[in-house]
């Protein structure tokens, strides 16, 4: 454990920015129906007032809370981390890149090891959908599975990094220094935790398990800590390796790509707490795998 003592001011004023407009956009994105019953504000585009507020206001209210904090404490623009270094941490961005598409497709594996009945290769409910939303007319799905698969090993991370910055800039970037005095590996983990608890009021609403569960919504609340500490810990090791933000922001962006994918193949309703998607604790388990071995091994743990 590092003997800087820790930030509290910092670290509390960053935080009650934080959840504070995260937390107050849920409210207003409840008031007005919930995630489900969200009313439509962009008619063309079908676009619904929680669509629009929850990669905006939302996933920004950390960047927020980064820029707020350093206001208010008078820590002006030092050690911003906005620098890529791209360089000197070619493999760190590769990683960012690509492992997150490998992790996400052995969790979905696994996930239908556990349950073979639901695995569906014709994609038949993804195919009912395409072809409903097309007036009845045929879709290849696996035409668009393999666009999707393409672009989430090309440019989706970097088209995604975007709005994972709004996330990345506050925990990574700002939360994950301060707490280093705690050790790395505490600051990670506790980063990873505040992360999963800031998504709490959505998870409430539905978002990423909906409501057909055991426990409903606090087992969602706990399954969503344990993949935001396992990959907040991937996330973590790129920025401290790195000093940046953008490696963090990229693999974000590389994980949102991608977790949608196993869903497609799904017949009948997925037991979401447990998977295929990354969120589902089962298939978090090559996440969880590979966060143990970078805390153990990495020498950004090591102090």
């Amino acid at each position: 454990m590092s003997s800087e003592s820790l930030p509290t001011r910092r670290v509390g004023v960053f935080l009650a920015v934080a959840f504070g407009v995260a937390w107050a956009t849920a409210a207003v994105i409840y008031a007005t129906g919930g995630l489900a019953n969200s009313p439509v504000v962009v008619p063309g585009l079908g676009l619904t007032l929680a669509s629009v507020l929850l990669p905006t206001a939302y996933m920004f209210a950390p960047a927020v809370g980064n820029v707020v904090a350093r206001l208010v404490t008078g820590e002006g623009r030092s050690n911003l981390r906005v620098r890529p270094h791209p360089s000197e941490s070619l493999r760190v961005y590769a990683a960012a890149w690509f492992a997150p598409a490998l992790l996400t497709f052995i969790g979905a594996a696994l996930y239908f090891a556990v349950f073979p009945g639901q695995f569906d290769p014709a994609l038949s409910a993804y195919r009912t959908a395409l072809e409903t939303a097309a007036g009845g007319v045929p879709v290849d799905p696996w035409t668009l599975v393999g666009i999707q698969v393409v672009a989430a090993l090309t440019i989706a991370p970097l088209i995604n990094a975007v709005f994972a910055f709004g996330e990345e800039f506050g925990w990574r970037a700002y939360l994950l220094p301060k707490l280093l005095p705690l050790g790395a590996t505490r600051a990670a983990l506790v980063v990873g935790v505040v992360w999963g608890v800031w998504h709490w009021p959505i998870v409430a609403m539905g978002y990423n398990y909906g409501f057909g569960y055991v426990g409903a919504p606090w087992t969602g609340f706990l399954a969503m800590c344990v993949f935001t500490v396992a990959t907040g810990v991937f996330l973590a090791w790129a920025t401290l390796r790195t000093d940046s933000v953008w490696p963090a922001a990229i693999g974000h962006g590389a994980i949102n790509a991608m977790a949608g994918l196993g869903t497609l193949f799904v017949l009948g309703r997925p037991h979401s707490l447990l998977g295929p998607a990354p969120v589902g604790v089962l298939a978090a388990l090559p996440w969880v795998a590979l966060a143990a071995w970078l805390l153990l091994r990495a020498d950004a743990f090591a102090s």
